[in-house]
């Protein structure tokens, strides 16, 4: 069984997450229904969902209490809502999905006899309208979380964002109890990693307890070329890019050499076209690696989250005990629970008026 480390709260990051929230913003009566069932042996997830996930989803009983997110620029939006014959909250994530690249699905699904155009306007060679597809070319992705605790709320809700400079020092007394005082589950790591779920997604393992690791496609993956992404997940048990030293290396240049050469093995994809990182703050606390096709502009690949494989590489060969010594910047949302305990240290200031959001 994994460890089970926190979460950080970070709404950037890509909606569908696996891990099951479990911390202290259950209220008592959900941990008492949590702890008994887990004295029967079942998680919380098998005992607390109502039945929602059990047979064809049917979402007609749900009611919208308000919009969390409504992101343009992914073409997603988050709501909040309830299940009329269902107690507590849900979250309902909808996104478009990317378009196929067979030109005899996009010629049957989007340009027959059957897709609508509705004109907009014309300007000389240039036209505007709308477009009905017919059929499942229409379709959604759609996420359903439930129930669901405020933490998912929070972590899907539209927030302001802070940039933390993080000095070892602010890591041992603010970011490290807030990880310890966490509790998160992990299952699903544990699942894969022990052969009980995912396993025909994986495509590389070396089960060496040191330097091996598991290769597995993100279960998000639409099976889209240009939008590929997978995880690494290493047997060895690291909270984050803070707890890696020398002693690692062999880890990391194992993850990228192997990983790499069975990813170009499977989909034909050179190494120079994979953009291979870590994030900090992650959003769950087991060392991880997000191999990326290049292309796919992916979520959390900006400059205040992700860290490159290579460049951790190189600074630890340069100087083993670099993260314990280097300042490491990152974001987090107002209202969660880092940016709570930042702002009692005195890291952030009490806002005098509301800003804009610039994200």
């Amino acid at each position: 069984m994994a460890e089970k480390y926190a979460i950080a709260n970070d709404e950037q990051c890509p909606p569908t997450k696996r891990a099951k929230l479990d911390d202290k913003s259950l209220t008592e009566n959900a941990k008492e229904e949590n702890a008994s069932a887990n004295a029967n042996g079942k998680t919380p997830s098998e005992n607390d969902d109502g039945g929602v996930h059990e047979s064809e989803l049917n979402l007609s009983a749900f009611e919208v209490t308000r919009v969390l997110q409504n992101n343009c620029a992914r073409k997603l939006i988050c709501l909040e809502g309830k299940f009329e014959d269902r107690e507590g909250p849900a979250v309902v994530l909808l996104e478009q999905k990317s378009f196929p690249y067979d030109n005899l699905v996009l010629k049957k699904n989007f340009f027959d006899e059957k897709t609508i155009f509705e004109k907009h306007f014309t300007n000389d060679i240039y036209g505007n309208y709308d477009c009905f597809p017919s059929g499942r070319c229409n379709s959604l992705k759609a996420t359903v979380v439930y129930p669901a605790t405020q933490n998912h709320i929070d972590k899907y809700k539209k927030q302001q964002l802070h940039i933390i400079d993080e000095t070892y020092e602010l890591y041992e007394q603010v970011t490290l109890p807030h990880i310890e005082s966490t509790s998160f589950s992990l299952e699903w790591i544990t699942n894969i990693l022990e052969h009980k779920a995912e396993q025909e997604s994986v495509i590389y393992e070396d089960p060496d307890k040191d330097t091996g690791f598991v290769l597995v496609i993100d279960y998000k993956w639409d099976k889209q070329p240009d939008t590929l992404k997978l995880l690494a997940l290493p047997f060895q048990k690291i909270r984050s890019l803070r707890e890696l030293n020398g002693s690692h290396l062999p880890l990391l240049k194992n993850i990228r050499d192997a990983g790499t050469a069975a990813i170009s093995k499977k989909f034909n994809i050179p190494a120079s076209q994979l953009r291979i990182y870590f994030h900090y703050q992650p959003s769950y606390y087991y060392l991880h690696v997000h191999f990326c096709y290049l292309m796919f502009d992916a979520p959390g690949i900006y400059v205040e989250k992700a860290h490159l494989l290579s460049t951790v590489i190189r600074n630890l060969e340069l100087m083993p005990d670099y993260y314990t010594k280097a300042v490491l910047s990152y974001v987090v949302s107002k209202g969660s629970p880092l940016y709570e305990k930042f702002k009692s240290h005195g890291v952030l200031m009490p806002e005098t008026s509301e800003t804009c959001e610039t994200r």
